[in-house]
């Protein structure tokens, strides 16, 4: 080796060593930046330069070391486990959000609940039966069956807004979508003007991988690789985002519960086709409100608290028509609005105006008769009674809101489990750091120490040959 190329060596040590500490002390600086992946400097040995003429043969050493590339410490599968993993919790967490508020409208069990109204409705009958003469006793059962029929349409309204409530958040969750594809757009543009110039675009995928990450939780979105440094984001085998393109989805389909029609998400470009998602917020979002007229589970507790407005009516109609308030029969105790906009359950009347319109009594037997209020206090037991529909509708909700919510559980533990496993991955860790910064500190003083060595040679040959003896 001569003193010359002992100075290029040793200043390419020098020059590693140096870019070796910088990238620590990035890894340092971003510890605990979200989304940050570590980073490492890739470097390889310079191979011998060739001999050439005259000059041939014997044996060749290498130049030194050469920085190949700063490494981004990534794993594609376990970033598309991350993936796949939030989008089943997003899905699964909207389900049961939407669930367990759907739950706790009913107010069941409890006094403030249905069940507990019916009981006194019932109860009230049974007063009036014992004194059908009483005016008072006629006023309570008017005031229990307004306070029933007023806490069945709330009931339905409490659906109608949680509709609403969801429906807004489908809005709302596009339009964010939209824009985490337009910024994937604009990164795959950046990253691969950034790698065709031979520079390093690691923090820029950083960015890139928690936006992927984002829609695939809003969609359950698939991300694929392309040679250029860029991605593909999927939806149903259709490109969201293509290179530095991203396409646009919309919302279409009702805007309100009474619509009759179902929500989905469609193209901006392809208005009225439904664009197929493989899961994610967006997609609970849409199951929640139903794809088309009377699916989906808030779509279903409305028709269930208008299926029960009328069984209730039935019921106390069918006994009520065959009694008499004074000498008129016939005549319903129930009604319903006469507007068909307006819903069963909120549509609900009591028809009666005051005590002495209630039949109570059958056929001729006198004032004194109440049978037939008797009757109608009865009406709450039986297998075909309004209580074993209201009892059947609460525990249908029940029964779906817990099983929505394990299933959240369960899928949020996967999504925990998969980030970790990306974290273990990817995060930094600073004893791993500390140990890089002092081995790239004594790689820096070595490269020194054999400049100083080669220096301190040349200065010898140069300045101090020929000077023995004098």
């Amino acid at each position: 080796m001569s003193t010359f190329s002992g100075l290029t060596t040793a200043y390419t040590g020098l020059v590693a060593a140096r870019q070796g500490l910088n990238v620590v002390g990035q890894n340092i600086a971003n510890v605990n930046t979200e989304g940050y992946t570590r980073q490492r400097t890739g470097t390889s040995a310079i191979g011998a330069l060739a001999r050439t003429g005259l000059v041939t043969g014997g044996v060749q050493i290498g130049q030194g070391v050469s920085v190949d590339a700063i490494a981004r410490l990534g794993d594609l599968h376990l970033d598309a486990r991350v993936r796949a993993s939030a989008a089943a919790a997003g899905n699964a967490g909207v389900r049961a959000e939407a669930m367990a508020g759907l739950e706790a409208s009913l107010r069941e069990p409890g006094s403030n609940g249905i069940s507990a109204q019916l009981q006194e409705f019932w109860a009230a009958w049974q007063d009036l039966s014992n004194r059908p003469d009483d005016p008072a006793a006629g006023a309570v059962v008017l005031e229990e069956a307004r306070t029933l029929a007023g806490m069945i349409g709330r009931g339905y309204q409490e659906v109608a807004n949680e509709w609403d409530r969801i429906r807004t958040d489908v809005d709302t969750m596009a339009a964010e979508l939209n824009g985490a594809a337009a910024q994937v757009a604009g990164l795959n543009e950046k990253i691969r003007f950034a790698v065709a110039n031979g520079g390093s675009a690691n923090e820029l995928i950083d960015q890139r991988n928690q936006l992927t990450t984002s829609i695939a939780a809003l969609t359950g979105a698939s991300v694929r690789e392309l040679g250029d440094g860029q991605v593909e984001v999927l939806l149903g085998g259709n490109a969201l985002v293509s290179g530095a393109t991203a396409h646009s989805v919309m919302v279409g389909g009702a805007g309100r519960l009474a619509d009759g029609d179902g929500v989905r998400l469609e193209w901006a470009s392809r208005q009225g086709t439904p664009l197929v998602l493989d899961g994610g917020e967006i997609a609970g979002a849409l199951a929640m409100l139903g794809s088309a007229a009377g699916d989906g589970p808030l779509r279903q507790a409305a028709a269930g608290y208008n299926a029960f407005a009328g069984t209730l009516a039935g019921a106390v109609n069918a006994v009520h028509r065959t009694g008499y308030a004074g000498s008129v029969t016939g005549t319903d105790f129930f009604g319903f609005a006469a507007d068909p906009g307006i819903p069963p359950a909120q549509g609900l009347l009591v028809l009666p105006a005051e005590a002495g319109d209630i039949a109570t009594a059958a056929g001729d037997a006198g004032a004194l008769d109440g049978s037939i209020a008797d009757t109608i206090s009865q009406l709450g037991t039986g297998a075909g009674a309004p209580d074993r529909a209201w009892e059947k509708f609460v525990t249908g909700i029940g029964a779906a809101a817990r099983t929505e919510l394990r299933q959240s559980e369960l899928a949020g533990l996967a999504a925990d489990s998969a980030l970790a496993l990306q974290l273990s991955n990817a995060s930094v860790d600073l004893d791993e750091e500390n140990i890089n910064l002092l081995s790239y500190q004594h790689a820096y003083q070595g490269a020194a120490r054999v400049m100083t060595a080669v220096d301190e040679m040349l200065d010898t040959l140069i300045n101090r040959t020929g000077l023995v003896g004098r």
